[in-house]
């Protein structure tokens, strides 16, 4: 029910502010249509690959086509922008898109690469879900690339653009905002050094912390019948463990059954539960029925063939097709023993699991192997274990988009250098997520991988066009500076705005793991155009101040 209602309501209205977004950020009806074309391709390939592999549609990969839909957008912005760019300054609508596609081609083409990687790093989580999803836009991406260089030009070409000739673009906003940055270069690398320390000191505030019954909120049906029922009936948390005796019918050793019955009591009297259900409680109750209903036998038999005898006549005498199968086991060496609870918390329920554990240790040496079972637990654990699992994958997604950079960019001190800003926006958005909120979910514990690939796009294009002007063009580090933001800087704005925007939808979603997972990646995505804009410059000029400039390139490719 949350993946459709997200579909029928997210999937639109994430269309409608893309298309209204990029219309006033373009001012081309033309060039609007057409990237429109290429999200929907984008995203229909992605989707129709995903039916052919099988991938069921579930909460997390419902949210595929609105990711596709932000993340496609970028490469056909970088593309478009460029374009109209080249004609407002007098070129010719052909030469303009050869122009584009000449700068455009493989920052775009890198872009994609290290978007997909990030969004494969998904697959090192451990759950399936949100594997699909990482794989689903992944294949979306590749998709919009294809579509990108090869639809896009091709639909401009034939669609009449008009735009405003401005002859020069010395008085550009991004033009003036190049000279900014390059004035004020010490300030702006040491105040954004110093916000990035602040925030990165506060992500050990953060607390992995989940609530199953809170993935989905207040409108969701589910959501209201498990707040009734909790409130009302019983609880949906639910803790089982199998009690082992150690030997076949030891179940009825008056030792083992004085244990399960402290066991319950003390589970009883803890403020989380709700209702205990053990196999000492039948022997209470079969010993209190064989002496006429007199409650002072309401104890437990002292003898272990009694009690045997006991479990035997209230087997025999349950109504036909009964048995004790869900509490016992063949060769009653074991039995069930079910504790329900009030809505948890994985913190509180793991913190029970572990104060049930060490009482068991303490005071039940005749119970062995007793370990706490059930989907509450598994989802518990699987909060934890996914944390550790998706940083193994962003390490690798890391090491991979990092070898990349410096093939692409062929220099290994630029490519290290851009790790800084790939890497710094995530720590900021979890620095700023722990000042605000401080639990970070499950769905949250992909995003550092997930947003990698994403804000790998920004850096990618301000550094092709700071190389491009040092090595063909020969200018100094600060003049490569003005010169990037001058020919990426409006795009890179554009696509950051489009994206915030896109994410920002997703985190109206029914579905909570969405919408804290679309929150955070808007808050990270905003600072990695802050630090491409205030922090990469600065520091680009920084290491290179003492370098001069490149001899021009005699011939351009």
């Amino acid at each position: 029910e949350a993946s459709q209602g997200d579909m029928q309501t997210l999937i639109p209205l994430s269309f409608l502010l893309m298309l209204v977004t990029l219309a006033l950020l373009t001012r081309s009806v033309s060039g609007t249509v057409a990237t429109l074309f290429v999200i929907l391709f984008s995203i229909l390939t992605a989707m129709g690959l995903g039916g052919y592999l099988g991938f069921p549609i579930t909460p997390p990969s419902a949210s595929a086509p609105t990711i596709i839909l932000t993340v496609a957008i970028a490469n056909a912005v970088h593309i478009l922008v460029t374009f109209l760019h080249e004609m407002r300054l007098g070129r010719e609508k052909r030469a303009a898109l050869v122009e584009s596609l000449r700068i455009n081609m493989q920052p775009v083409f890198l872009a994609s690469v290290t978007t997909a990687l990030g969004f494969l790093s998904m697959n090192f989580s451990e759950v399936p879900p949100f594997q699909h999803l990482g794989n689903l836009v992944a294949m979306g991406v590749v998709a919009s690339f294809i579509f990108a260089v090869g639809f896009l030009p091709a639909a401009m070409s034939l669609l009449p653009v008009r735009v405003k000739q401005i002859g020069n673009d010395d008085s550009h906003l991004m033009h003036r905002f190049g000279d900014f940055v390059v004035r004020r270069r010490t300030p702006l690398m040491w105040g954004m050094a110093g916000v990035i320390v602040i925030l990165v000191a506060a992500i050990p505030r953060n607390e992995l912390n989940d609530v199953f019954v809170h993935y989905f909120d207040d409108s969701v049906p589910f959501r209201q019948d498990a707040d009734f029922m909790t409130e009302n009936l019983s609880g949906l948390y639910i803790i089982d463990y199998s009690l082992d005796a150690g030997e076949a019918g030891g179940i009825s050793d008056p030792q083992f059954l004085r244990e399960v019955a402290a066991f319950a009591d003390w589970y009883r009297a803890q403020p989380e539960t709700i209702h205990v259900s053990s196999f000492s409680d039948i022997m209470l109750r079969l010993n209190k029925n064989m002496h006429g209903d007199d409650p002072d036998w309401y104890k437990l038999p002292e003898e272990r063939n009694m009690a045997a005898q006991y479990l035997l006549l209230y087997e025999m005498s349950l109504p036909y097709g009964l048995d004790l199968n869900n509490q016992i086991n063949i060769d009653k060496s074991a039995t069930r023993f079910t504790a329900t609870l009030k809505t948890l918390s994985t913190n509180e329920l793991l913190a029970l699991e572990e104060r049930a554990r060490m009482w068991l240790q303490q005071n039940a040496p005749h119970i062995a192997n007793a370990e706490g079972t059930g989907t509450s637990i598994m989802f518990a654990h699987i909060g934890k274990r996914n944390i550790l699992s998706m940083l193994l994958g962003t390490a690798v997604a890391l090491l991979l988009i990092s070898l990349i950079l410096i093939f692409a960019l062929r220099s290994v001190k630029i490519g290290l250098v851009s790790m800084i800003p790939n890497l710094v926006p995530a720590a900021m958005g979890f620095g700023l997520w722990g000042l605000l909120v401080g639990e970070i979910g499950l769905s949250l514990s992909i995003v550092a991988g997930m947003t990698l690939g994403i804000v790998v796009d920004d850096t990618v294009h301000f550094l092709s066009k700071y190389l491009r002007a040092r090595r063909e063009n020969g200018l100094s580090s600060p003049d490569a500076v003005r010169y990037a933001f001058r020919r990426v800087g409006m795009a890179l704005t554009t696509t950051s705005i489009v994206l915030v925007v896109g994410f920002l939808v997703l985190s109206l979603s029914s579905f909570q793991l969405n919408a804290g997972m679309g929150l955070l990646t808007a808050i990270v995505i905003v600072f990695a155009l802050a630090a491409d804009f205030l922090f990469l410059p600065p520091l680009l000029m920084k290491l290179e101040e003492k370098k001069p400039a490149v001899k021009p390139a005699t011939t351009t490719a």
